[in-house]
């Protein structure tokens, strides 16, 4: 499973920022998808995560500000970004989990989001 993120950026408080993951395999097919973040010196950290059957989880930080959606048609997972504050900047990657005899993690390469004036 190959996954390449896009979208990111310099952006102002208070903006937004959409960023897509192209996934190899059917989105519709992996046991769950989502978006997570490793700012300078700290863990990376789920930002937001969409399962198989279309639910949703958002890291308390980002709800009511950040989406996740899915296009079954073009393999791809978005993140909506709203409202960004300068605690968004960090490097953002797409992940994606595919159900074999185990579940095996996948990852992008990630793209750098980055809120300042």
């Amino acid at each position: 499973v190959q996954l390449v993120e896009s979208g990111g950026g310099l952006v102002q408080p208070g903006g937004s920022l959409r960023l897509s993951c192209a996934v190899s395999v059917s989105v519709a097919g992996l046991y769950s998808t989502g978006w997570y973040r490793q700012a300078p010196g700290k863990q990376r950290d789920l930002v937001a995560e969409i399962s198989k059957d279309g639910s949703t989880d958002y890291a308390d930080s980002v709800k009511g500000r950040f989406t996740i959606s899915r296009d079954n048609g073009k393999n791809e997972v978005y993140l909506q970004m709203n409202n960004l504050k300068p605690d968004d900047t960090a490097v953002y990657y797409c992940n994606a989990v595919q159900e074999r005899l185990a579940l095996v993690e996948f990852w992008g390469q990630g793209t750098q989001v980055t809120v300042s004036s």
